[in-house]
Order: C-alpha cells, then structure tokens, then sequence
C-alpha cells in the first residue's frame, strides 16, 4: 500500500521550482475522525468544490508565481487525484500523523537547503479562505519586515466553545511591574486549547519573552478570544534551521508547528499577528454542522453577488457554480438587461454557458458543457447534461418542459419545443441533431438520430434515425406518431 501511494506520488508531482520566491505548505493529512465519514475530511465539498482544492486554487490565486507543496495521509491518492498534476505542485507523504509541526517537516524535504523564499502554511480544511486574503496576508507580512506571521482570528461565540489555540501576546508589564515598551503586544506563543484545559486553574501560568516573565490565570486564557487560524507566513532558511527543535512535551503528544514562535523569539527572532479582513474566511471543520455552516456562507455570497443581476425564486436553495457566476457578472457588465430567473432549487454547474431571457423552473439541473441560446425556458424538474468532451448546444427560443432527461452530444434547433416525458440522448459516435422548428412530445426516446426542421414527434422512439421532412399535398408537414422500433425478447413474454 505505501509503494502505491508513493508511485501516486511520483506520478502526479512535478518539480520545485528554485527560482520562484514563494511555496505554500498545504496540511492536508488529516483523517478527520470527528466529521464521522469514509471520505477524506480534506474532500468534502463546499459549494461542490473539495475544500483542498479551495485552499490550492486560493494560494495559486493570492500569490501567483508559487511552488506548491500538499502534505497528504489518510486517502492520500484520493486527495492526489483531486488537485491533479499541476505545474510546480508536488506532494508529500506524511504516513504517520504526528501533528502539525512534523507534516511542515515533511513537506520541507521537497525543498533544496539552498532555497531563498518565503513559506506560506495553510490548512487543508479552511475552505473558505480566497485569494484576496491571502495576497492581503503576504502584503502585511513583507511590509512588516518580521521573520514570521500568523494569520490570527477573534472569537465571538462562548469562550467555552472555542476550541482554537490561544494567540498569547505581551502584557503592558512583566511580573516584576515593569513595563514592555515597544514589546507590548508581540506574539509570545500559541497555547492549544487542550492544553489549556489541562492547566492547573490555582496556579498562574508563567511564560518569558525577552527575558521577561508575563503572567496568566488559566480562566485569562479560555477567555482570550484572538484564536491560531492555522495560517503562517515564514521565511523558509529561518525555519528550516530552527524547526528541528520542535518537540511532542503536550497533552497531545504530537509536534505543533505553532511551537515554532516560541522557538523564533528564544532565537532573538520577530513573529508578529494580523487579522484578515473578513473573519469567515478563517473557518475550518471539524464536523457536520460547521461544514454545513460554510456551504451557507458560500451560497450567501454567490447571492450577494448576483442578487440585483438575476431574479431568484428562493435565495436559500439554488446552486451557480462559481465559474458560471463571474460569466453572469461579465455579461451584466456589457449594460443589457440579461433577464434570468433561477426557480428553487435549481442547479447550474461548472461550464454551462448562460445567456440573455433564460428560465429555469424549480429542480432544473443543468450541468457540463450545456450552451444556452437566447430566450430559453427549461421547466420544472428537468436534467440537461454532458459527458466530457461533449457539448449540448440549445438555440433560441426553446421550450424544454417538465421532466425531460437531455444528456449527450446534442445540437436542438431554433424555435424548437421539447414538451413532456421525452428522453433525449446523444453519444460520441451518435450525436443526436433536433433541427428548427421541430416539437417532440409525449412518451418519446430519441437516441443518435438527425431530425430534420419542421418535424412534429409524438409517442415514438427513434434509435440512430433520420427523420426528413415530407410535406403532404395541400402542404402540410408529415407528423410522426406512435413509430416503435421491433421489439426483441418477445420469446421471454406470455400472457398470464
């Protein structure tokens, strides 16, 4: 099992880049136990996409020109196979799972020693964390000149609840009443939660920086509500240097990468702290109900963007994929009213193509490589649909109701009417072409067929057909009704 898993490695991994100045660590090993699921904690969606893959494409977003490198455990070829084989991006085995501070140690053996750049360390899990933030991180970490960073978050909630790991800053004054002077409020250390509980809460707890002594009442740090969001900027020759002095003496008993700040001041080195700009980027999960918390604040800001662009039936029950998003937002961007309804419930994925005066009714799903035409209905309850590499393409003015199943590699004509309880297939050796003008109605299949414009179809299955377009005397178009192909198996059916 662990040769497979380091060929997957191999397989998908390329090289590190020694010139490019930035690399981003993403902690991705974890199991997860808490989320009570056989899928990897780290490929649980939101907003359909897996939150590693949020964090990879924020990084790759927030700081461009970056080497990546994703530290993977429990369903590590699940997670390999997700993110895909990307340029400078490679994966590191952490095949036991020893804390945070050893996956960081894991993944620095893809880096040469030689290497002169800034490490950015993520979380796997923090799936709604963007772009904008992390470029905003970068920015406060280089002008602050430090040696490392933490990305930090204020607590809102119960103190109780909060299970983060404290950020411990200077006090005013030490122990001894003297005052810190321009130390007053640098990062002393991170105190994980766990660890705090296990403080005996009738004696102080004691910690020095600079040669100085601070104290704090245990109950002093359940109530510290400025929590470790699990993000870090470092300067990587400083940390590959130190970072051998972490240990496991916790309650844990695993290696914490947020020990790393108090080996850096012990070092005479500076670690300072900033907040995002918006707290919710900070989220991660642990179980169900939070997870479902971060889809709610995805599908909120998906709504926030489009809200005055498109018309939503239910503002809490739709999904845009957020490619297709941008695409709405560029077209309203052009000045023309762009009319779009989005019924509840309505689903549309990665790659569908929109365009102006389109409806879609309740429980429409449309995903894949789908090209809406102009002035489109689709109604309630209907599925339009692609394989990869296949394109189905809709014209102007079409009416597909209620129920239809339309999958494939299909091209529907102009002013065409795909009415009820019809099924519609096209494959790669059979597309399936609907010319103008045509209506298809009642219980029909249509499967890798060519119909010509004008056709009226009701009650027929037609499998790898053509249907041309006969006029009868007085002009009138031939309809056709009730075509059956032979059946087969018939020796297998008796009457009763």
């Amino acid at each position: 099992m662990r040769n497979n898993i380091h060929e997957t490695i191999t397989k998908y991994s390329n090289e590190f880049d020694n010139k490019l100045s930035e690399t981003t660590i993403i902690l991705a090993a974890g199991h997860g136990k808490r989320i009570k699921s056989h899928t990897s904690k780290m490929l649980h969606k939101i907003w359909e996409k897996p939150t590693v893959e949020r964090v990879f494409e924020a990084s790759k977003g927030g700081l461009k020109n970056v080497n990546s490198i994703i530290v993977v455990g429990i369903k590590a070829k699940d997670v390999i196979k997700v993110i895909g084989s990307r340029s400078n991006t490679m994966f590191a085995y952490q095949e036991t799972q020893n804390g945070t501070g050893h996956a960081v140690q894991v993944a620095l053996e893809n880096i040469k020693a030689d290497y002169d750049g800034t490490v950015y360390i993520l979380p796997g899990d923090m799936g709604l964390i963007d772009s904008k933030t992390i470029s905003n991180f970068k920015r406060n970490f280089v002008r602050s000149g430090a040696d490392m960073m933490v990305l930090t978050g204020i607590y809102e909630g119960d103190p109780q609840n909060n299970n983060y790991g404290r950020i411990v800053r200077v006090k005013d004054k030490d122990v001894n009443g003297n005052w810190s002077g321009e130390d007053k409020g640098k990062v002393i250390e991170i105190i994980e939660h766990k660890d705090i509980l296990s403080l005996d809460a009738g004696k102080p707890y004691i910690t020095s920086f600079k040669g100085k002594e601070y104290s704090f009442t245990k109950e002093e740090l359940i109530k510290n509500n400025e929590f470790n969001s699990g993000v870090y900027a470092v300067h990587f020759r400083k940390m590959k240097k130190l970072i051998g002095q972490l240990d496991s003496n916790n309650v844990q008993g695993e290696i914490y990468i947020t020990d790393l700040i108090s080996v850096f001041n012990n070092n005479g080195l500076t670690v300072r702290a900033v907040p995002p700009r918006e707290q919710h980027v900070l989220m991660g999960f642990n179980n169900k109900s939070v997870l479902l918390q971060m889809e709610n604040i995805a599908r909120d800001m998906v709504y926030d963007k489009l809200k005055d662009i498109v018309v939503f039936e239910d503002p809490y029950d739709f999904f845009i994929h957020e490619d297709v998003v941008e695409q709405i937002m560029k077209l309203d961007k052009k000045g023309q009213p762009l009319d779009i309804i989005i019924g509840k419930g309505a689903h549309l994925g990665k790659n569908v193509k929109v365009n102006y005066n389109l409806t879609l009714m309740k429980n429409a799903c449309v995903r894949g490589d789908v090209k809406f035409g102009k002035n489109i209905t689709v109604s309630e309850n209907v599925h339009l649909s692609t394989h990869e590499n296949q394109t189905l393409k809709i014209g102007d003015n079409v009416e597909v109701l209620w129920g239809n199943i339309i999958k494939g590699n299909i091209v529907i004509g102009d002013n065409s009417r795909i009415e009820s309880s019809v099924n519609m297939t096209g494959s790669d050796e059979f597309p399936l072409k609907i010319g103008k003008n045509v209506t298809i109605k009642g219980t029909s299949y249509i499967f890798g067929s060519i119909i010509e414009d004008d056709v009226f179809i009701e009650h027929s299955i037609l499998i790898k057909k053509k249907v041309e377009k006969l006029e009868t005397k007085n002009g009138d178009v031939r309809k056709i009704r009730f075509y059956l192909p032979m059946p087969e198996g018939i020796d297998s059916i008796s009457d009763l």
